[in-house]
């Protein structure tokens, strides 16, 4: 790719931003190197990584197949870190945890921190992305960036890098906390008598970048929405809403 002049002042996305310019491969490179303090040489795959698929024609890729592998990078690591991390717990607390660490939330909120939303590569009609979107197109980024480091450095030097940023999370009090729907059933058995029901409300987006809505239910009680990446994400996040509405969670304080 021929280098460009440098970025001008980026555009504000809400919490995602696009360069007025796009970055070149080498200033792409540069800018992860200063975040996250590795070398990219595979400049190009760098690029596909940060590319989403509104901006596919400009740059021909886009982060959907890395995004694949790093989701499976990202799982076998946090599954390694916690079973060694947590030798007396069972497999279920094991589930639970993992799931805390590898959602959405989380993989946009490390993107966040990082400050990867200032290098991604978007199309003019993303400019408007709800909030839910921003943060799927951010914890996809995110998932392509380990791929990214896995291919260039393998599974130590991504080893690494996820321990960096995932440790500490994993160590949180939240993070043991049982599964949302479990405790949904449990609390709405305890106080209502019958069992919380799930709808999908609505299912927007395309086949690779599907948006959930679902609401949960319980007789005598009002009902709760949430969103996410699947059906099983945004039923967690209905569940989760209630809990905290009706005093059963404390609510969590997430990083901006």
């Amino acid at each position: 790719m021929a280098k460009r002049t440098a970025p001008g002042s980026p555009v504000q996305l809400g919490r995602l931003t696009m360069p007025a310019n796009r970055l070149s491969e080498k200033e792409l490179a540069d800018a992860l190197e200063k975040r996250v303090g590795i070398r990219i040489s595979r400049t190009g795959l760098l690029n596909e990584a940060l590319t989403h698929a509104s901006a596919r024609e400009a740059s021909g890729a886009d982060y959907q197949r890395l995004e694949f592998l790093g989701d499976r990078v990202l799982g076998i690591v946090i599954a390694e870190m916690l079973y060694k991390a947590f030798p007396e717990a069972p497999e279920g607390e094991l589930s639970v945890r993992l799931n805390a660490l590898v959602n959405g939330d989380t993989l946009a909120e490390v993107a966040r921190e990082l400050d990867l939303d200032a290098l991604v590569n978007i199309g003019s009609e993303m400019r408007a992305i709800a909030p839910r979107k921003r943060v799927n197109l951010l914890a996809d980024i995110m998932e392509a960036l380990i791929a990214v480091i896995y291919l260039e450095h393998g599974l130590e030097q991504a080893r690494d890098f996820i321990h960096a940023h995932w440790t500490a999370r994993s160590r949180q009090p939240a993070a043991a906390r049982q599964d949302a729907k479990t405790a949904l059933q449990e609390w709405a058995h305890q106080a209502a008598g019958n069992t919380p029901r799930y709808t999908v409300v609505s299912r927007e987006g395309p086949d690779h970048e599907p948006v959930f809505t679902v609401e949960v239910t319980i007789e005598g009680f009002p009902g709760g929405h949430g969103t996410g990446r699947s059906k099983r994400e945004a039923e967690q996040a209905a569940a989760s809403f209630v809990l905290q509405r009706e005093g059963v969670w404390q609510k969590q304080a997430h990083s901006s």
